[in-house]
């Protein structure tokens, strides 16, 4: 039987990654909005890897026979936000969305860290063993963001920068995640 606690915190990162699906929805519907489909491709295949996520929490926690709680998920408020205002999204208004995906998955991985660290409390080390794909995946989410960002920086103030760099995002191809839960 897992832990209440980490029951809960499970359910609350279920719902998290969902959010972060519905976020990276909202990025991808201002990129599309403003002509930026590769942008838009990158981030709603970001988004189906969110929902994934979500769903291996709630798969692992049924698995165990612990409770799966559906909670209401927050809506992403982008288009008001100060950084997407107007009708450029060029240079650092771009790059502004790109540095709040990287905080956001920065945030998520403060999260996985801390249900790991309730995990090694409570010497669960199969919810541990799970946790590690987890791990090492929010790794590769926080370098994938970086790495655009940077790509960003370089190229997004120059209009055939910006054209090239969307085009090599229009390319990313969507892969389920794979972990035996």
């Amino acid at each position: 039987m897992l832990n209440r606690k980490l029951i809960t915190l499970m359910n609350e990162q279920m719902n998290k990654e969902f959010y972060s699906a519905y976020l990276y929805l909202d990025f991808a519907n201002v990129y599309e909005s403003k002509g930026l489909l590769g942008f838009a491709n990158w981030h709603k295949i970001q988004a189906r890897e969110e929902q994934d996520h979500a769903m291996l929490f709630y798969q692992y926690l049924h698995n165990n026979n612990a409770e799966v709680k559906l909670m209401t998920i927050e809506s992403p408020d982008v288009r008001n936000a100060e950084a997407i205002n107007g009708t450029n999204i060029k240079g650092e208004k771009l790059q502004d969305l790109l540095r709040a995906s990287l905080k956001h998955e920065e945030y998520i991985t403060s999260l996985i860290n801390n249900i790991y660290s309730v995990a090694q409390e409570l010497k669960d080390y199969k919810t541990m063993q799970f946790l590690d794909w987890f791990v090492k995946e929010q790794g590769e989410e926080e370098n994938n963001f970086q790495n655009l960002l940077v790509k960003a920086q370089l190229f997004c103030d120059d209009s055939k920068g910006l054209y090239l760099l969307d085009s090599e995002l229009a390319a990313r191809t969507y892969t389920a995640a794979t972990l035996t839960v």
